[in-house]
């Protein structure tokens, strides 16, 4: 009879569930199924600030071509925003809007919170990097008349698709006088661009032709034309080289100690009639990057908790150098904050404490289901455009731990946040974030992310309500 009454106990919570779900509009057991897309979810006036958060987001794309121009641009937008460089232990109060840089290339935002750093904070974590070509330090060389760079690609590409596309000249020179020289060619109107040439179709021949997709360039062709007019009793190189010195007074020598990429040229743009997706360049990861940056400058008041957004570098090849997010800058940004706090009672154990009782997104983007190649993804594991933020479970530990999942899940629903899952494709390739550096210092990490199409390639495509809604989620998070 004890049996029985369970049974009956059971079965009566069985209906209850599936009460709930008729009451959703779901069908029992095609939760996923018949998931709505965000577009369809959202309330009178919302469509108005998805498209609103685009432009802001457009904007920063434009002039964001680079970590250290990312850097720059949330920096400002930041100061404008009311935050200050963080430069001594007497701001860290209450309420307080901090800068913490570190070499132009990697940066924090910190709103402090109410209650001590070690009781617990709230970050976002990101990298602004992105993959691109980078100039070899003697880039220039003459072949068959004409002048080239010499390059080295950055990160995971396709490096077919970066031939035959404007691309632009950016980064920095260093002289060994103590002189920064900023390079910008190619964005402005009427500025040159550089182009990677390919081979005619009908003069191909079969040893080209036949080339698989990811060798049709090799690492070591991906040069474009730097110039092509030979100088009255000079050659085309020493013209280049004159322009050079002309335009921003640099030795051929200085290249060594430069960082020069080569980007895209192109800016921003709405795709499709309905200009539901944000096109452009960088998107892995500068989208991330802007939503954590925004949700912190925009937290109203003195949250809870301190609140953080952490712009890292370096990603791409691994959170490799010291701005990238194996470095210990995180933890020092960590230590100089508690440190501020606690005073002369500070100690290791004050860091481990807070590091401890952090909660952190780990903030990336993903790869999503591809309308024209869904092969290359496992369906009822994939995430799609337009279906809202990502939470990502990978398997084989690399997850977040279920009850920090749970909570998120509860932030987001609570919220009336759009929300899906991605899983790779068994034995497929993946992708990855920071979180794993940073649960490494005990911190609870979550990874999360918003699907892109043509991912790594040199104009990506994002759904603008998945953007929307992964700033939301952040706004909601830093300040819970």
């Amino acid at each position: 009879m004890r049996k029985a009454g369970r049974g009956i106990l059971v079965c009566a919570a069985l209906a209850a569930a599936a009460a709930g779900l008729r009451a959703q509009g779901a069908k029992p057991g095609r939760v996923w199924e018949s998931r709505k897309s965000a577009w369809e979810l959202l309330g009178p006036g919302q469509k108005d600030e998805v498209f609103k958060f685009a432009d802001g987001y457009k904007s920063y794309l434009r002039v964001s071509r680079s970590a250290q121009t990312s850097t720059a641009e949330i920096e400002r937008l930041a100061k404008a925003a009311g935050f200050s460089e963080f430069t001594d232990p007497s701001q860290v109060k209450p309420g307080a809007r901090l800068i913490v840089d570190t070499h132009d290339r990697a940066v924090v935002l910190v709103v402090v919170g109410s209650d001590p750093i070690v009781s617990g904070s709230r970050l976002v974590g990101t990298h602004h990097d992105s993959p691109h070509i980078d100039l070899k330090a003697r880039p220039i060389y003459t072949a068959n008349g004409y002048t080239l760079f010499k390059t080295i690609y950055y990160g995971g590409i396709k490096k077919y698709q970066w031939a035959n596309r404007p691309l632009a000249l950016i980064g920095r020179i260093d002289t060994v006088d103590g002189k920064r020289v900023d390079v910008s060619i190619g964005l402005k109107d009427g500025d040159p661009v550089f182009v990677i040439p390919d081979n005619a179709p009908h003069s191909d021949n079969n040893e080209i032709r036949n080339r698989k997709s990811e060798e049709v360039f090799g690492g070591e062709e991906l040069d474009p034309v730097a110039g092509s007019i030979p100088g009255n009793g000079s050659s085309v190189t020493a013209e280049v080289l004159a322009a050079l010195t002309s335009k921003y007074g640099i030795r051929e020598e200085d290249f060594v100690s430069s960082e020069l990429q080569l980007v895209p040229a192109a800016d921003p743009a709405d795709v499709g009639l309905d200009r539901g997706l944000v096109g452009s360049f960088g998107q892995d990861d500068r989208l991330s990057s802007y939503c954590a940056a925004r949700a912190v400058m925009d937290l109203k008041g003195t949250p809870k908790h301190t609140a953080m957004a952490y712009l890292s570098n370096f990603e791409e090849v691994g959170s490799t150098n010291n701005t990238g997010a194996r470095s210990q800058f995180m933890t020092s940004t960590y230590a100089r904050l508690v440190g501020a706090e606690r005073g002369k009672a500070y100690s290791d154990l004050d860091l481990r404490q807070a590091l401890r009782n952090a909660e952190v997104v780990s903030a990336d983007t993903n790869d999503g289901i591809n309308p024209i190649f869904p092969q290359t993804s496992e369906p009822s594991g994939a995430a799609r455009l337009g279906y809202g933020a990502v939470i990502k479970k990978y398997g084989a530990g690399f997850d977040a731990n279920s009850e920090y999942i749970a909570k998120i899940r509860g932030l987001l629903e609570k919220n009336k946040i759009a929300w899906q899952t991605q899983t790779p494709k068994v034995d497929g390739y993946s992708g990855g974030t920071i979180g794993g550096f940073l649960s490494m210092e005990e911190m609870e990490v979550i990874d999360m992310g918003v699907p892109l199409l043509s991912m790594h390639a040199p104009f990506e495509m994002s759904s603008k309500v998945d953007v929307w809604s992964f700033y939301r989620f952040m706004t909601v998070f830093l300040a819970s």
